[in-house]
């Protein structure tokens, strides 16, 4: 199996297919196995390293620290994989484990894509009241009410139940998550770090809204924003077309290129539309 020790804890890791690597870090939801709708398509011309947070999956923490070491436990991870530069992707609480690495060190960080977050980033002004007012909606839904979108859960009753049933191997929850992020980043920091960075919301998503994701991305010079409509706060995991192709899109941007020339859904062309 594929461990790190750190301490007295294990860390748990996968790495598939071949290429510049992409991490792909889990939200609170989830964990390594959560990705599945994204290693099959990202393997096709990059490596992919998963791996589970600690107190996720089958990574402990004996320690407590929870998110203040997150980023360190990622720095060792690519230490341990010989990794100097690669393409981070966080989805909700990932993205603050990739957005304080990056701060750390962003000459590793060819691209940076922040899905359904505002983790670890600075609230100001009208983004810290529209938070506090999302937390306060949010903080007593079910867990499927707040990772998944109403339409979803109808449309797919199969693949939300096993959202959840891969939850249940965590041991730890949103409520049960301990340590603080080291650091909260100004968005305009995070603009000047050399790298692309892309955002991506759902238009249903309770946690964190699109209003708000919208206002810190306005403040990140040189971002951009995908917004996709009818999806909570999953959109990984809801409309994973939209999402691989939005961070394919990233990667290509920033010149991190894979070992095919396109694994995009319309890499073929798109066919002409008959009226």
């Amino acid at each position: 199996m594929p461990y790190l020790s750190l301490g007295d804890d294990q860390l748990y890791f996968e790495t598939h297919g071949e290429g510049p690597a992409i991490v792909l870090a889990h939200g609170v939801g989830g964990n390594h196995a959560i990705w599945f709708r994204q290693v099959p398509v990202l393997t096709k011309a990059y490596q992919v390293v998963l791996f589970d947070h600690r107190g996720f999956g089958k990574s402990t923490d004996r320690a407590g620290l929870g998110r203040s070491a997150f980023a360190d436990d990622l720095t060792a991870l690519l230490d341990h994989l010989g990794l100097d530069r690669v393409a981070l992707v966080g989805q909700s609480m990932g993205a603050g484990t990739c957005i304080n690495f990056a701060v750390r060190h962003p000459a590793r960080v060819a691209a940076l894509c922040i899905a359904s977050s505002l983790h670890a980033v600075a609230e100001e002004g009208d983004v810290a009241d529209l938070m506090t007012a999302a937390r306060s909606a949010s903080n007593d839904l079910a867990q499927l009410d707040r990772v998944l979108g109403a339409p979803f859960k109808v449309r797919e009753p199969e693949l939300s139940w096993l959202y959840a049933a891969l939850s249940g191997f965590n041991n730890t929850d949103r409520k049960g998550l301990k340590g603080d992020w080291p650091r909260s980043v100004p968005p305009a920091l995070l603009g000047n770090l050399g790298f692309p960075i892309l955002f991506i919301a759902g238009h249903l998503d309770p946690v964190f809204p699109v209003d708000a994701i919208r206002a810190v991305q306005a403040q990140v010079p040189g971002s951009f924003l995908v917004e996709v409509q009818d999806t909570g706060h999953s959109v990984f995991y809801e409309r994973p077309v939209e999402f691989n192709d939005s961070l394919l899109s990233l990667l290509q941007m920033a010149g991190f290129k894979g070992r095919r020339r396109s694994v995009h859904s319309n890499s073929a062309g798109y066919k002409p539309v008959v009226a």
